[in-house]
């Protein structure tokens, strides 16, 4: 990944890559909308400590995420063959997967929506993992 992308991105928070190659496939490791400098997008705390998380943001953030490490290997939505998505609420699956439609409406690849107990930060809402294809 360029430095300028990586600069650009939330560093992982474990000890691995935004994305990896092997042979004609690249994995991308699960991404959230978690900005470079830590802020998240889609989350919004009012001065009453009132929280809202708004899962179109959210979503958007994720894949303009991807799209950009996709980018960093000169790879585009395009060449993504499979979708594993982490919603924290299956009642923001109509959400999630209005905005999915905006970005892979020709090219669909297959595609897995589990729910979980939580994600890494409270404010986090969605995370989305990826396999490329994309012949060396």
């Amino acid at each position: 990944m360029s430095s300028k992308t990586l600069r650009e991105k939330a560093t992982p928070r474990g000890t691995y890559p935004h994305i990896r190659r092997a042979g004609d496939y690249l994995f991308i490791s699960g991404i959230s909308a978690r900005r470079a400098d830590n802020s998240i997008a889609g989350a919004q705390v009012d001065d009453q400590g009132t929280t809202r998380l708004d899962i179109q943001m959210q979503t958007r953030a994720v894949i303009d995420n991807i799209e950009d490490i996709l980018k960093s290997m000169d790879c585009t939505l395009a060449d993504i063959v499979d979708v594993t998505t982490f919603l924290v609420n299956m009642n923001d699956f109509g959400g999630y997967n209005e905005v999915y439609a905006e970005y892979f409406s020709e090219s669909r690849p297959a595609r897995t929506t589990v729910a979980v107990h939580q994600l890494p930060h409270p404010h986090l809402v969605i995370e989305i993992k990826a396999t490329a294809y994309k012949p060396e």
